[in-house]
């Protein structure tokens, strides 16, 4: 345990995973890892509310983002509104544009909206900020609470490199942490090979990312679980010292 009563493991992982990053930076951008610390082409699949706070705080950053959803007019109007490093396309453009993906679209989409990618998504990070919510998204959402969302995010995405992430966060907050960057911890947790990207796109937003494990600790990501809501990044690392996989 560390001074912060978070297992040592998880902090050996986030290390790890940066001098990764930093030992293949000479590797082309389409490496997960090589992309952390340099700024990123970001394909947002899903621009509601969280896909829209979190692609447009992306852009401002510096990043290149696309958005995406069924209604390409409206993405049209929110790159515009975006204005720079800002661009709309379809699900399955923002997929082969982007270096990262985000998805934020209902659990029950995946399956046709996955199988509509081909193999876009293989070899690259994908954050998911999708939750399974039974009475929304029916049998699929079942599937994955029993097994765990990460586990679950992982078999429908084989080849990617998966984190959840802002999962249990208002928008809101989403839109505008980055006006008082560290304030509020994000937990994470996912590939070990994708946390040095997901983390600094966490940071970018205005979170301090925490990583709380692997795809197994992901359960606890989701509304109503011990880790949802906004949280000091110190309340996250007790509150995930007290959680098992």
């Amino acid at each position: 345990m560390n001074v912060h009563g978070t297992p040592d493991f998880r902090r050996r992982d986030l290390l790890k995973a940066i001098g990764v990053a930093a030992a293949v930076g000479m590797l082309p951008l389409s490496a997960p890892v090589a992309a952390a610390g340099r700024k990123l082409r970001i394909g947002i699949i899903g621009s509601g509310h969280v896909g829209s706070a979190l692609g447009s705080v992306w852009a401002r950053a510096g990043n290149e983002v696309m958005f995406s959803s069924r209604n390409l007019d409206n993405d049209r109007k929110l790159a515009a509104e975006v204005g720079a490093n800002a661009r709309a396309g379809t699900p399955q453009q923002a997929a082969a544009f982007g270096q990262v993906l985000l998805f934020a679209v209902p659990y029950s989409a995946f399956p046709g909206l996955i199988g509509s990618l081909g193999d876009s998504f293989r070899g690259k990070v994908v954050i998911n900020a999708s939750n399974p919510f039974p009475q929304r998204d029916g049998e699929i959402a079942n599937r994955a609470r029993e097994q765990g969302a990460g586990r679950f995010d992982a078999q429908l995405l084989p080849g990617a490199y998966v984190v959840r992430a802002f999962n249990a966060v208002p928008a809101a907050r989403m839109a505008s942490a980055h006006e008082d960057p560290g304030k509020f911890g994000m937990p994470i947790a996912g590939d070990r090979k994708a946390i040095a990207v997901a983390s600094q796109l966490v940071r970018e937003v205005g979170f301090e990312p925490v990583v709380v494990g692997g795809l197994d600790m992901a359960k606890y990501l989701m509304p109503g679980t011990p880790l949802a809501g906004e949280h000091t990044p110190a309340e996250v690392r007790s509150i995930a010292a007290t959680l098992k996989p």
